[in-house]
């Protein structure tokens, strides 16, 4: 998430490693008999035939070497293994392991564990094939922004304890990179919930180490033990505001070569998530891939920060008077500006024109950012002269002139943020004629903003493209924080936006059937004590063709 006119002022290979969970016979190593399961297991990219299984074996300090596990898929929590196999922990994947399981049943229920040599055992988790043929419902969460320090996984929590959930979405920002005094740092004090290392991570051990301490949190594992992640990355687990060429929060002077920082954080990623292996010889950050729920819905997910992003246009620190807005208008219009880049939207067109052709009434489209048409909010506006001074007088000194920024800019025409599809409107629009073009019905699903989202896609001719619905974040601090109500202000005054939540934290439950998809937005009361309530701050549903509509 960025403000739309300032960020939060608060290697050298591409190669994402070799055998990830396997080593190379010319690395060979001594075999472990014995380790610990510190960070649960995990399963993600279900098939229609299987999925992927993960899990992490914790040696004992100063131990070197790999570790030999079984794993084991059986069709009930107590039932004997369909399937078993061998599969290595090696110390060149920071001793993770991951399994492509094959050969199961679709639309069916399935456990996975790990052991030892010595017969320690991982925590059993579950996964759910995907469909083939009819299907009638299908019901996925959508969740995104879990900052370590930010407070506690509740959400996951109430995620892990439901009853029907085929899979969970995770839109982006499973860590982030900041340290001990960065993003947060007030909340983790309070916590004892601080970032490790306790320093900005750069090198792969860093970025290691950061996976691990998400990993390792109870909340966390129990979401992952419950149902296959399908995972794409955001910015922060390289830098945030990514593009494809570096990042705001990358300074080469300080942190070196930004091709090696982002080699070191991809390697990191495949080892730690419960994600296919990239290709040998392909780009790792080539991660968009697609999922079919039967004859229901075609499942796209798209990468937004490092194939093809234009650099975000931003003052890099300047006041936003009136040439430079304007400046920053012009170049927010620039055709040659992209998103997903000409080799992924082919491959997008692709995918859809053949789920439409195949009669699916669904295509939804796992994108990191939000792709409504924000404007700024007018904040005096909406509160009025007398409330919106008193507003300024509460806020610290440094907001005060953040905000008064904004609102000139956002009064001279910028967008809300421009970090999101709304700083990169061509490229919006060549999407929007591709979906019109195929026929689509696209669902967009969105993460990053730290706020829930229900709002309806429009072109520049002012014809419906389809929904989107958004994810609040799991823990990180939204501008809600800052300005309470933000988002009820948002949606009066932008005609896309029909619900918007900047206030609360949690996660989207959406339930898909082919003639509707209703997202219950999902609160927690708290994530400063594990005790919590339980919410829906909204419910909406999409239907092809016609406006969302808010259900009681």
């Amino acid at each position: 998430m960025t403000l739309s006119i300032n960020r939060r002022n608060l290697l050298a290979a591409m190669g994402a490693g070799t055998g990830i969970g396997l080593a190379p016979a010319a690395m060979a190593a001594p075999l472990l008999k014995t380790a610990t399961f510190r960070h649960g297991v995990a399963s993600g990219d279900p098939a229609a035939d299987g999925a992927v299984i993960w899990t992490r074996a914790t040696v004992a300090q100063g131990a070197t070497g790999d570790v030999p596990l079984n794993w084991h898929v059986a069709a009930g929590a107590d039932g004997k293994p369909l399937k078993s196999g061998m599969i290595t922990a090696t110390a060149s994947a920071d001793h993770t392991a991951k399994v492509e399981v094959e050969g199961l049943n679709a639309a069916s229920d399935y456990w996975y564990w790990f052991s030892t040599k010595d017969g320690t055992t991982s925590p059993k988790g579950r996964f759910r094939t995907l469909p083939v043929g009819k299907t009638d419902k299908i019901v996925i969460a959508l969740a995104s922004c879990q900052l370590y320090p930010g407070g506690l996984f509740n959400a996951y929590a109430d995620m892990a304890v439901q009853e029907r959930l085929d899979a969970v979405l995770h839109l982006g920002d499973y860590i982030y990179e900041y340290g001990a005094e960065g993003y947060g740092a007030d909340i983790g004090k309070k916590l004892n919930r601080l970032p490790d290392p306790p320093h900005e991570i750069v090198t792969l051990s860093d970025y290691r180490r950061r996976h691990a301490q998400v990993k390792a949190d109870p909340q966390m594992q129990a979401a992952h033990a419950r149902a296959a992640f399908i995972c794409v990355w955001d910015d922060h687990e390289t830098a945030n505001d990514a593009w494809i060429g570096g990042a705001e929060n990358h300074d080469p002077a300080k942190e070196g070569d930004w091709r090696a920082r982002k080699a070191a954080a991809l390697q990191a990623y495949f080892e730690w998530m419960p994600i296919r292996a990239p290709k040998a010889g392909a780009d790792p950050a080539a991660i968009n891939r697609s999922f079919e729920f039967g004859d229901l819905a075609t499942l796209a997910m798209v990468e937004t920060r490092l194939l093809a992003r234009s650099e975000q246009i931003a003052t890099k620190g300047a006041a936003p008077d009136t040439a430079l807005v304007q400046a920053m208008l012009a170049a927010r219009n620039d055709p040659a500006r992209e998103m997903l880049g000409a080799a992924q939207m082919q491959w997008l067109e692709s995918l859809f024109a053949a789920s439409v052709s195949a009669g699916k009434p669904w295509q939804l489209l796992g994108n990191q950012v939000v792709m409504a048409r924000v404007p700024g909010p007018d904040l005096k506006m909406a509160l009025g002269d007398e409330k919106f001074e008193m507003m300024l007088a509460k806020m610290p000194e440094a907001y005060r002139g953040l905000i008064a920024q904004s609102q000139a800019a956002f009064k001279a025409g910028l967008p809300f943020n421009l970090d999101a599809w709304d700083g990169y409107p061509p490229a919006r629009e060549r999407l929007y004629a591709m979906l019109r073009k195929v026929g689509a019905n696209p669902l967009a699903f969105a993460g990053d903003s730290h706020a829930a989202w229900a709002n309806d896609l429009h072109d520049d001719s002012g014809t419906r493209i389809g929904a989107e619905f958004g994810a609040t974040a799991i823990t990180s601090p939204s501008y809600g924080s800052l300005l309470p109500g933000l988002g009820k202000i948002i949606a009066a005054q932008s005609p896309e936006v029909a619900f918007c939540d900047q206030d609360t934290k949690g996660y989207t439950m959406v339930t898909i059937t082919p003639d509707a998809a209703v997202a219950d937005f999902v609160t927690v009361s708290t994530v400063y004590t594990p005790q919590f309530t339980r919410g829906v701050a909204a419910r909406y549903e999409a239907r092809k063709g016609a406006a969302l509509k808010a259900l009681a």
